[in-house]
């Protein structure tokens, strides 16, 4: 785990919400001289606290779509079972997110696609496959209530 001070959180903070910002900028926003940010910004790189940087796309711009999370249950609680379901999600480009979990489902699944038939084509192809899936319950996004970056200072301890 990395250590991080508050330059660091607040480096981290400015490029989760300014990713495009450029380092100059990013130096005077944080308050410090631009060569001791640049070195801060690619020690955080280097260590992996920062794994990448993106673009936050409005999907409505694209076209028509639909935000689905799916709890899902596996057949088997093997490891080969859950290798089997993690290599069939990987291969899913409407697959967005994945994440196992503890509790009552084994998976929470986020797929982005065209409309709720293309949902469920992909679903059926799924259960054909026999990936070992038991149960899925679908839930629709209505609308989006808040995205927001994660709350570094809070988990930093700070």
């Amino acid at each position: 785990m990395q250590r991080l001070d508050a330059r660091d959180l607040a480096i981290l903070r400015t490029l989760c919400t300014e990713g495009r910002i450029s380092k100059t900028d990013l130096a005077a926003r944080v308050g410090l001289s631009p060569t001791p940010c640049w070195e801060r910004l690619a020690k955080l790189e280097r260590a992996g606290v920062i794994q990448g940087y993106g673009a936050q796309v409005a999907l409505r711009a694209i076209g028509p779509h639909v935000v689905i999370f799916a709890t899902v249950e596996l057949d088997g609680h093997r490891a080969e079972d859950f290798r089997r379901f993690e290599a069939a999600m990987q291969r899913l480009p409407e697959v967005t997110g994945v994440w196992a979990l503890g509790g009552g489902f084994d998976y929470l699944v986020q797929v982005i696609t065209r409309d709720i038939d293309s949902y469920q084509r992909m679903i059926d192809g799924l259960l054909e496959e026999e990936i070992g899936l038991a149960r899925y319950y679908t839930y629709i996004v209505t609308k989006s209530v808040k995205s927001a970056p994660p709350p570094l200072d809070f988990l930093a301890g700070l």
